[in-house]
This record gives structure tokens, sequence and C-alpha cells, in this order.
């Protein structure tokens, strides 16, 4: 700038300084992805959660206050880029009008700074340099990605299996997909709330085993950390890795074979149950080829929202079971229903109630609930964890209460965590693994699964097998008798 006429020297500034601005969003959104996903901003994937991202938080904490959240962030943007440039450009103003004091400056400062360098001083930082290298690589590795995906998804041995080599171990049984939200190694290892927890999940053990039910467990790496959950149930579906909304888009609009599709194949009547959702799901049809897709508008639920739950989870599966279990004369069905009551913020926890009692869901107007204000619990992390932690245990003893009360010899679920809570409850460095279980009443459905090696019960061990999410769909499909084409 010192060297450059004023048109040319304004124009380096604003250029400067918009590039500096860039870099200080970079490492604002790196920040807080680190904090709620444990990685950092990918500057070619994640714009695409910016919408996603208000509608889960209005959601969360309210219209009027997630409202009030993004005109902060976006004030706090807008900031980040202009006031960097406005800065640069009366620096280089200042330096333009005292130009030999700012040669001399210059000259000085670049010496000393190549002096602190070699002697490896922490203030001769190169981090903005390396982080606008670091963004331009990961925009590279991006978009090699893509590419690799798209073989990824031609590579799909399944695919043009016929029904009659599909599933042919589990004819006749009901075969229920279950996610429980946020359900990650931290509720059941190694954490305070991990006591609570695993007391929950060694009573539900004794009490499935006295109802005539058996459980294997083990551990699944996620794709996701801390939310996004649909990458990881395309992840667990399809049996690619999907770890980017890029990936999922390049997911759903591909003719990739998922388990729904086998057991719809297969002759089985699929089925979604997805209580968050309050808009029609068109990949529910288009991708995954459900036969029916149930959400909030359409469960019959009369009662009050949970924050994010729009329901219990012990209403979502009163209804699954009067909307579908409960029907005469019906096909063998294959569903995947998603209990979120443990959903972030953890703020307003149900409690469970009698099945007969549960009806249209009302009466959760006057049931108590364990209710903090989300101001006060997210500043104290102990309470933060606490109430997560109850969160589970209430998510999973609905699901076990449900299993010991409508439960029959042809059930067979696989119930599993999407991913991890956030940072503030796994702290730093957790890793990205989920409990999973199948539970099933008929021996034959274990034994088949004998070769995984998994645990007895419903609480893995820290020594529990580790498999990739993305290798349960082949594994799965070979354990229960399909065969791929031409195999």
């Amino acid at each position: 700038a010192l060297v450059l006429p004023g048109t040319p020297r304004r124009i380096l500034a604003w250029a400067a300084g918009a590039a500096l601005g860039v870099l200080v969003l970079v490492k604002v959104l790196d920040m807080g992805f680190f904090a709620t996903f444990d990685r950092q901003f990918n500057p070619v994937d994640d714009w695409g959660y910016a919408g996603i991202g208000i509608e889960t938080l209005r959601d969360s904490i309210g219209r009027t206050s997630a409202d009030l959240v993004v005109g902060l962030l976006a004030v706090l943007a807008i900031g980040l880029l202009v006031l960097p440039a406005l800065a640069v450009l009366r620096l280089t103003r200042v330096a333009a009008d005292h130009r030999p004091r700012a040669l001399a400056a210059v000259a000085g400062l670049a010496l000393v700074w190549v002096v602190l360098r070699a002697a490896g001083a922490p203030v001769a930082s190169t981090s903005a340099a390396d982080l606008a290298a670091g963004e331009v690589r990961a925009v590279q590795a991006a978009l090699r990605g893509h590419e690799a995906f798209a073989r990824a998804l031609r590579h799909d041995r399944f695919r043009d299996t016929p029904g009659v080599r599909l599933l042919t171990a589990l004819r006749g049984k009901d075969v229920l997909l279950v996610f429980v939200e946020s359900y990650g190694r931290v509720a059941v290892q190694d954490s305070p709330l991990s006591r609570r927890v695993d007391a929950v999940l060694d009573r539900g053990t004794r009490q499935l085993r006295a109802a005539g039910f058996s459980a294997r467990t083990a551990f699944l790496t996620s794709p996701t950390f801390g939310g996004i959950s649909w990458l990881a149930h395309s992840t667990l579906q399809s049996g690619v890795w999907v770890d980017s909304q890029r990936s999922y888009d390049q997911l759903v609009s591909s003719d990739r074979f998922t388990l729904s599709q086998a057991f719809r194949r297969a002759g089985w009547r699929t089925v979604d149950d997805v209580p968050s959702n309050d808009r029609t799901w068109p990949e529910g049809s288009s991708f995954y080829r459900y036969d029916t897709v149930y959400d909030r508008r359409n469960v019959g639920y009369r009662g009050p929202q949970f924050f994010y739950a729009s329901m219990p989870d012990q209403y979502v599966l009163a209804a699954f079971q009067r909307l579908e279990l409960a029907r005469p004369a019906r096909r063998p069905i294959f569903a995947e229903v998603d209990l979120v009551s443990s959903h972030v913020p953890w703020t307003r926890i149900p409690r469970l109630i009698g099945w007969n009692d549960v009806g249209d869901g009302s009466i959760f107007h006057r049931v108590p609930v364990d209710e903090s204000d989300q101001a006060a619990l997210f500043s104290d992390a102990d309470r933060v964890r606490a109430a997560y932690g109850r969160s589970i245990e209430y998510s999973l003893s609905a699901l076990i209460s449900f299993v010991r009360r409508y439960g029959d010899a042809n059930d067979v679920l696989v119930v599993l965590g999407d991913h991890q809570p956030a940072a503030i409850v796994t702290g730093e460095g957790a890793g990205h693994d989920v409990p999973i279980s199948i539970i099933a009443r008929d021996p034959a459905v274990l034994r088949r699964v004998a070769g995984w090696r998994w645990e007895d019960g419903l609480r893995p061990s820290p020594g529990a097998p580790v498999w990739p999410m993305s290798a349960f769909r082949d594994r799965f499909l070979r354990a229960f008798g399909s065969r791929a084409a031409g195999g």
C-alpha cells in the first residue's frame, strides 16, 4: 500500500480487509463447530446447514428467541467482514500520509519478526496464513471427496438382489430400527452420568430376560457428532459413509440400496416414524421407499410440546403400536422409529406413565416434568450433563417398557444412538462411538449374529467390538440370509 497510488491502494485495502474478515469469521465458525460437532467448519459443505440449524433452534428455544439469536449472529458476521476492511483502509491511508516513517517501521518490524520466528517465539505467528492455506486445502479435499463418494455409491453389491434372496432368516418378523437421539458412548462409560444410565440398562436386561428376550450389544462409530442426525441414519441404511450435507444430498439423489428398500423388496411393509418432522419429507418415498411416513401431523397427538421433541417418546411408541403393530391381518413390518426426547436442550424431560393412560397424549398436560431454565442450565456444565443423562434414562426406560408390554416372539429390534451429544457433555476428544443392541425373543435370531462377538445384554463394556456405522448394512443383510446378486 505504501508504493501504490490512491485508488489501487484503496482497492487493495478493501480486498485485504475483507480477506482478514473472512479468516476471522472462519475462526469463529471453527470454534462453534468444534464445540458442537467436534470438527472444524467445512467451507464447501457446511453452508447448507444454515436453514436447518435455524429451524432446529426455533424448535429448541422458541421462534422469538431463535430469531433474536439469528439476528445477533447476522450482525456479528457483517461486523467481522466490514470492520477489518475499514481498519485496513484507515491503516493504509495513515501509512501513505507518513511514508518515510511507515517504511522504516515496516522494515524494522519485518526484521524483528524474522528474528523471533527463527527463535521460535509464539509472537511471530503464521496462524492466519496457515488458516488460509488450510481452507484452500479443505475446499480441494471436499471436491475430491465428492468424486470418491460417487464411486462408492456405484459399488453396491445388493442393489440388484431379488426379493426372494433377501433377509430370508427374518421372514415373518417385525423388525424395528430404533434410533435414540444423542445416545453416545459417554452415556454408558467413563462419566458421572453413566452410572445411572448403566443401572437402567442392567435393570432392563434383567427385565427383558424375564420376558423371554435377549440382547447383544456393541458400538458403532457415527459419521457425525453433536447433531445432524440424518447423516447417521443414512449411513446405517445405505452402507456408505455420509459425513456431510453435500454427501447426503448426493446419496438421496442416487439409486443406492437401503435397508428399508431391502425389506420392502422382500415383502415387508415399510414405515418411518419421525415425530420431529412437521412437513412432507420427499426422500422418505423417493429414496428410502417407505410405504408410510408418520410425523407430528398424523399420529393424533394432543399433548404439549417438549421443546425440540414434539411429543414424548412413550407416545411415539404407543401410537406406533396402535397405528401399525395392532392392525389385524397385516404383513410383517420394517420400521425406522426415531426417539427424540433426549434431543438438546434437555430442559423439559417427560416421565413414564401407564401405557393405558397414554391415550391421545393430552394427559401429558397434567403429568409433572423435569423442567429447567435453559439459560441457567447451560451456564453450568454439570447440570447440562445431568439433564442429558436423565433424558437418556427416560428414552431407554420407555423403550424397554414398550418391549415388555407389547413385544412378542416375532419382534426384532435394532436399537442404537445416532451420535454423541455436544462437547459440553462429552468433553474434548470423546470420539464418535454410539451403543447398538439387537433385541429378540427368538434364539435363532441371535444365533445368526453369534459370529459378530457382540456382548450379552444391553450395556456394552469398554472392550465391546466397534464397527464403522457404514459397515452395518452389508453385515446385517448377510447375517440374515441375503445373498448379493451373482454371489
